[in-house]
Formats: structure tokens, C-alpha cells, sequence
């Protein structure tokens, strides 16, 4: 049976643009989030993952579920899939990235070829919906 990579992503749309992050030493953008630890919540894993990378803190009551997303993971062995569940919100703070991120870029959908399979798929969610431009 083929691995399952479980994340979570906050989706932040700003003027129809979505901020995506880009890791050191990695050649394609991610929708800001990560993987959930043992025992975690998908608020209590996307609240620490968005701590983590980008040095803001969401605000939990704020958080809104959009949408699944699943796709082949990137520079992963075939059949490995990654599951995002993604999630928007509000925060507090200012966004500077921090960790493993080396950027975090504001992209719209024409950039679509520059981020991972399942954000692919949730910038053509979000186009169809008319909220990314």
C-alpha cells in the first residue's frame, strides 16, 4: 500500500494573491503548514506549523476548514500521496519566515507552475471560486 504524507496548510488570500512558502534548498513552493505530531489536532498541528515558519500566531476562533486537497507528494516516490486539509484564519503578528522557510512569496495563479501538486490543485480551486487571480 502506498504511503500517506497527512499535512495541513492555511490558505491566506490577500488582493487575489495566496502566500506560499518556499523551504531552503527546495526548488518549488508549498502552501504554508506542515505535518501534524503524535496526538495532535488539525488546530493545534496547523496553529504550531504556522508558529514555526512564519513567526505569527493564528488565532484559533478564526479558523475556517475550505477544503481537502490530495495529490502525488513532490520529490517523493511514486504513489506516495500527500493529503493537505486546509484551513484559512486570522492572525496576529508579522509574517517573516523562520525555520526550514527561506521565503514566503505572494503568487497568484499564473504561478500555478511553480508550487507542488496539491497546492496545483488548490489554486484551481480557489481560481474557480474567483478568489485568486
Amino acid at each position: 500500500m502506498p504511503d500517506k504524507i497527512d499535512k495541513l496548510g492555511w490558505i491566506y488570500l490577500k488582493d487575489k494573491k495566496i502566500l506560499c512558502t518556499k523551504s531552503k534548498g527546495k526548488d518549488i513552493y508549498y502552501m504554508p503548514g506542515g505535518k501534524r505530531e503524535a496526538g495532535e489536532s488539525d488546530e493545534q498541528a496547523l496553529l504550531r506549523e504556522i508558529k514555526e515558519e512564519l513567526s505569527i500566531d493564528l488565532i484559533p476562533n478564526t479558523l475556517k476548514f475550505v477544503e481537502a486537497f490530495e495529490a502525488q507528494a513532490h520529490a517523493k516516490p511514486m504513489g506516495t500521496m500527500v493529503k493537505i486539509t486546509c484551513y484559512t484564519g486570522d492572525f496576529k503578528g508579522k509574517i517573516k519566515p523562520a525555520s526550514e522557510i527561506e521565503t514566503a512569496s505572494w503568487l497568484t495563479y499564473a504561478d500555478r507552475d511553480k508550487i507542488a501538486l496539491t497546492g496545483q490543485l488548490i489554486f484551481d480551486y480557489l481560481k474557480g471560486k474567483d478568489l485568486l487571480g
